[in-house]
């Protein structure tokens, strides 16, 4: 089967897979993509387990615009092969945070691309592709279990300068980078609740909004066992070496 037969038969077969009723229902959802099909994403993630790996595939899968195309793409595609000038091509195709996160912490956040791709990212101007480096931030805190800790400080600044964008999901991804940080560890906590605190009294309602969020969350018995979690996780690694 020829490269091109095959991404025919896959979007062939994500059309037969559509509902309008879906279709509908991702617009409730804030998911206000210009081609879909209307697919659910446990549809998605079986149907492109079922495929496997094929990177080649994966890039012409994205050409063809489709929201699910490229949803299979990002299941499919090869973090080791991703290039930055294809993470950065993809990112300016974002027209949703459902893509946009879904490439963060499904694909992009494994590549070892990843961790130069966050400060340029944070000065985009579109909401989402704006909203990528910290979606990318929040998958990189939570999954790469063996980053140090001053991997992470350098982007503390980059989280309080876009603090103060009002547009709601770009606030609500720097809010998630910042808890994402903070439950990693004691000392990234407390940089944490220090931004938090510093964000939670500026006069930007962005800020505000962020830091009075990220104060709330940091107090909860759930932060508080995440933290403790990672602590002692990160104790037995450091006891094992």
């Amino acid at each position: 089967m020829t490269a091109t037969s095959a991404v025919q038969r896959v979007v062939r077969d994500l059309r037969a897979m559509g509902s309008e009723k879906v279709r509908t229902g991702m617009l409730r959802f804030g998911i206000d993509e210009p081609k879909a099909f209307g697919i659910p994403m446990g549809k998605i993630q079986a149907y492109s387990k079922r495929l496997g790996r094929d990177h080649a595939r994966a890039q012409a899968l994205w050409a063809t615009g489709w929201y699910e195309a490229r949803m299979v793409a990002i299941y499919t595609a090869d973090p080791a092969a991703l290039t930055v000038k294809e993470m950065d091509a993809w990112r300016k195709d974002f027209a949703s945070w459902a893509m946009c996160d879904t490439a963060c912490w499904v694909l992009y956040d494994k590549s070892p691309l990843a961790w130069k791709r966050i400060a340029p990212w944070s000065k985009a101007t579109g909401e989402f592709q704006k909203r990528a480096a910290f979606a990318l931030l929040a998958g990189l805190a939570l999954h790469d279990k063996q980053a140090k800790d001053e991997t992470f400080t350098p982007f503390l600044p980059l989280m309080a300068k876009a603090a103060n964008d009002e547009r709601n999901f770009v606030k609500k991804g720097v809010n998630w980078a910042l808890r994402s940080l903070g439950i990693r560890s004691p000392e990234l906590y407390a940089s944490c609740v220090h931004l938090a605190d510093e964000l939670a009294a500026r006069e930007e309602a962005s800020a505000r909004w962020i830091g009075k969020d990220a104060l709330r969350y940091f107090a909860t018995a759930a932060a508080k066992k995440r933290l403790d979690s990672n602590a002692q996780r990160r104790l037995k690694l450091r006891q094992t070496k």
